[in-house]
This record gives structure tokens, C-alpha cells and sequence, in this order.
């Protein structure tokens, strides 16, 4: 399972790269909807939408949605709302997901589908076709090594050492020990981000930390959206990994406070 799991990541990861520094900053735009797209046609099962149509129909709604949100945001005002919404949402998911993880209604899951995907597709393409210090396809790079440290730093320091259920309710093999093990390496990884973009230490570091925090309440969230549905994954198409959702997840959360943080902090213009 391990060995395959490491095999559709390395073929992802040459597929990302390609997408992100050989195609032309618009064409990646694409590339990136239509993985949301996809991602909205596995969310679509959380609602209750198990139809091949359905779910199809679902999909074609929210890439309708996400090319609003990439017209809508190439205002700048426009563009700090969205990610400031986005954030407001994550932070409500966090509180869903602690205080009432078995609490779900079908209209509420498909509208938290529109909140989860449209704004992170925004994000995302956004920083792609930004242009100064910390835009374009190296700041996406970063954006997700962050979240790739925080899964796997999790995976394996929660394989060795993990104990204490993190969130039993919703992920019961999540520990508090792979979570710090994943905080480690997103700080690892902010660190040498910061030698990379020629920024302050401490802050890329705080900074980092704080995007992996919200990496993990992605994944805790389409966790408990999962559970509630009683699937285990997303989806098939990735071997060993699920679905397009079972590896997006992290990023959905991440990806808005990210761009909320490169585009209106000083310090990253």
C-alpha cells in the first residue's frame, strides 16, 4: 500500500510540476479548475447526490462558480473579501468539526462544497498568475510543499510515535503526535522558504505554521464530511490515495489564508 501510495505521488507531483512552470500561467488556471471540478463531483456524495448525473450536474454548477470567482476576483477588494469569507468559513469549520461533528443536513453540505472549493481555486490561480516577490508558480510551490510537509510529516511521525487520538469523532487514526510531527515539518519547510525568498525567519516561519494549521482543518473537515456520508474515501481515481478530494482537502483550507497573507501583507509584496 505504502509503495503505491509513493508511486501516484511521484507521478502527481511530475504532473504538477509541468502544470506549474510549462504551461502558460492561463492554461494552469484550467488545469486547476478542473481538478475543482473534479473535487466537486466526489463532494457532491456527501450531499446525498449518488448519481452519475447528479454529481455531474453538481460539478457543472461549481466550475460555473469558480470561473465567477476568478472574473470576480481580478479586483482587488473583491479578491480580499473572498479570502477573508473563506477564511471566516474554515474558522466555523474548525467549530463544526469540534462542537458537532455528527450535526448534517444535505443543502448545508452541498452549499459548505461551494465555500471549500471556490475560494481555493481562486487563491491558487491568483498567486499563479501574480506577478512580483512571492507569485507565480514558485509561491504555489511553496503553498503546497507547506501542505505536503504538514500530511506527511503527520503520516509518519503518527505511524512511529502517535498515541493520543487527535479527533477521534471524526478521523480516529489522527493523533496529537502526527499533528506536531506535520507542524515540524511545515516549519522546517517555511524556514527554507524564507532563505529562498529573502523574508524574515521568524515570520515566513509563523506564517507557515499557521497555513499548516488550517491544512490539517482541511483534512479533519472533508473527514468528518466522509464519515457522515459513511465513506472512507472521496473517491478511486489516485491508487492509495483515494480521490481527488482525499488529496485537495488540505489545500482547500490552506490555499485562502495563504493568498490572504502574501496579498495583504507588505512584507510579501
Amino acid at each position: 500500500m505504502l509503495k503505491t501510495r509513493i508511486a501516484t505521488a511521484a507521478v502527481l507531483a511530475c504532473l504538477l510540476l509541468i502544470v506549474l512552470f510549462l504551461l502558460p500561467p492561463v492554461a494552469a488556471v484550467v488545469v486547476f479548475g478542473l481538478v475543482f471540478a473534479g473535487g466537486a463531483a466526489e463532494w457532491a456524495q456527501f450531499g446525498g447526490l449518488r448519481g452519475a448525473w447528479a454529481r455531474a450536474g453538481y460539478a457543472i454548477l461549481i466550475g460555473a462558480l469558480l470561473a465567477l470567482g476568478w472574473y470576480g476576483s481580478a479586483d482587488p477588494a473583491r479578491l480580499t473579501l473572498i479570502l477573508f469569507a473563506a477564511c471566516l468559513w474554515w474558522t466555523l469549520a474548525f467549530l463544526w468539526l469540534t462542537l458537532a461533528p455528527g450535526r448534517h443536513r444535505p443543502v448545508a453540505t452541498l452549499l459548505g462544497g461551494v465555500a471549500v472549493l471556490v475560494p481555493a481555486f481562486v487563491a491558487m490561480a491568483r498567486i499563479q498568475t501574480g506577478h512580483g516577490v512571492l507569485r507565480g508558480p514558485f509561491a504555489v510551490l511553496w503553498l503546497l510543499l507547506l501542505v505536503f510537509g504538514a500530511d506527511i510529516g503527520a503520516f509518519f511521525a503518527g505511524r512511529r510515535f502517535g498515541k493520543l487520538k487527535l479527533a477521534p469523532r471524526v478521523s480516529p487514526s489522527k493523533t496529537w503526535e502526527g499533528a506536531l510531527g506535520g507542524m515540524l515539518a511545515v516549519a522546517a519547510i517555511a524556514w527554507c522558504g524564507a532563505a529562498v525568498f529573502r523574508i524574515p525567519a521568524a515570520a515566513a516561519v509563523g506564517f507557515g505554521c499557521a497555513v499548516g494549521l488550517f491544512s490539517i482543518v482541511g483534512d479533519l473537515t472533508e473527514s468528518m464530511f466522509k464519515r457522515a456520508a459513511g465513506l472512507k474515501d472521496s473517491g478511486s481515481l489516485l491508487p492509495g490515495h483515494g480521490g481527488i478530494l482525499d488529496r485537495i482537502d488540505s489545500i482547500t483550507a490552506a490555499a485562502p489564508l495563504y493568498a490572504l497573507g502574501l496579498f495583504g501583507s507588505r512584507m510579501f509584496t
